[in-house]
């Protein structure tokens, strides 16, 4: 997901920052203001976030010909989608699915080049059958509020679509799901329509009835939702007290719902990334999850697991579970047709995401969001992608796809992630040094 800031933070030149309380501190289950509506729970196959490695799902792509009327969204660049014009940087390996779209792009070998669409039901399915291959727990689904607002009809449309499939797919595959609001782009005067959402949502799907959506994710006894983008200083044109007022009023009297609040990386000191408000601390308080975002705010060398210690600590002692978030890498070049921007926070072969994961192991996290299942546009994608070798040409200028490391296998951050994910279910063996894959 697409979020800007202004900032070079730690020397990292200015990026996109993209797009989770777990019960990661035990005892919180008394956390003061969780009594409320009681929900039967029964048949749930997740009734809380501790243990879980989740994801962000974009799903926000589409293709021409996939019915969705939106022609080669979020593929393309400004003006079009032809070689030399995309905002992707890594492209999907397309082997396994069973609908596919050919684009404008081709391979050296005069070849054509095809994607795929999650307007497709199959191709939601097979993402959720990839996270229970790997072990991954599930994905929380993001909901761009400038998407999905009444005015947006087509985008309503495919983000319904894709929430659809996936709910389908995450009872089938047993894996978890919940719903990610991205209030990026939004005015004070659109708060209202992410509450009009939610309820809506509620009426379509069921996700408050166990029977009908039991992967479901419940956190303290309640559904948990997330609103994701408060408290950051790049000029966002609504305030921390409109998202605290939002969370009143999805909470309401009865304290119906968990919320999980996305925030800045450096939320807890107000540091280089946040607004200088103790209001933020506030809000964090009223909500049962924080999940500061990492993307962009640091590479391998810069990594500070102290970071997330100190959070936690915080968290402690203010009630407050907390999800550390980690990503495999960064790369944002296309969308800026600037070929310096290729693997900007490289990837490592994994052991960028490894160091993250054993961090927050380490300083005591419980739980984790990685982020991003799907997200190509800026490479921080865990889904299978090409190998760099074997992506399309992108045009005469210096371009081109960045890709898998040529020496690994498309699936090797969802197995890395996955290896993860045991860690943080109980398995032994792992420690700082990266698995072995055999």
């Amino acid at each position: 997901m697409i979020r800007k800031l202004t900032l070079a933070l730690l020397g990292i030149a200015p990026m996109l920052a993209l797009c989770s309380k777990s019960n990661v501190e035990k005892g919180n289950e008394d956390k003061p203001g969780d009594m409320g509506q009681a929900y039967d729970t029964t048949g749930l196959f997740f009734k809380s976030y501790n243990k879980l490695v989740m994801a962000g799902y974009q799903g926000w792509f589409a293709a021409e010909g996939d019915g969705s009327n939106r022609g080669w969204y979020h593929y393309q660049g400004q003006g079009g989608f032809y070689p030399g014009n995309t905002n992707v940087d890594f492209w999907p390996d397309i082997t396994e699915y069973t609908k596919r779209y050919k684009s404008p792009f081709k391979f050296g070998d005069g070849s054509d080049a095809y994607l795929y669409s999650p307007f497709d039901e199959e191709s939601v399915d097979l993402h959720f059958k990839w996270m229970k291959d790997y072990g991954i727990d599930g994905v929380h689904m993001q909901r761009f509020l400038g998407e999905v607002k009444a005015t947006n009809a087509s985008g309503k449309r495919h983000f319904n679509t894709v929430l659809s499939h996936a709910l389908k797919a995450a009872t089938k595959y047993r894996r978890a799901i919940s719903v990610m609001y991205d209030l990026s782009g939004s005015q004070s005067s659109d708060m209202h329509y992410l509450l009009d959402d939610w309820r809506e949502l509620q009426k379509l799907y069921g996700l408050n009835d166990n029977k009908k959506q039991p992967a479901y994710l419940y956190h303290n006894g309640k559904p948990l939702v997330t609103i994701w983008g408060v408290g950051f200083n790049d000029n966002r044109k609504y305030s921390i007290a409109d998202v605290s007022k939002l969370v009143d009023s999805i909470k309401g009297k009865e304290n119906k719902y968990s919320i999980m609040l996305g925030v800045p990386y450096y939320w807890r000191t107000l540091g280089s990334d946040t607004e200088k408000s103790s209001a933020l601390h506030e809000l964090i308080k009223k909500c049962d999850i924080v999940m500061p975002w990492a993307v962009g705010r640091y590479n391998s060398q810069q990594y500070n697991a102290r970071n997330v210690y100190d959070d936690i600590q915080w968290c402690k002692s203010n009630k407050v579970d907390y999800i550390p978030l980690v990503f495999p890498g960064f790369s944002w070049a296309n969308m800026h047709k600037d070929a310096s921007l290729y693997y900007q926070i490289p990837r490592l072969k994994g052991d960028f995401l490894w160091q993250q994961i054993f961090g927050a192991k380490d300083a005591g996290a419980h739980s984790l969001y990685v982020a991003m299942f799907d997200e190509i546009d800026e490479g921080t994608a865990i889904f299978k992608t090409a190998l760099e070798k074997n992506t399309p040409l992108n045009g005469n200028d210096g371009l081109k796809f960045g890709g898998i490391e040529n020496d690994l296998t498309s699936d090797y951050y969802l197995w890395l992630t996955g290896q993860g994910a045991n860690w943080f279910h109980g398995a032994s063996g792992y420690t700082r040094a990266k698995p072995v894959r055999n």
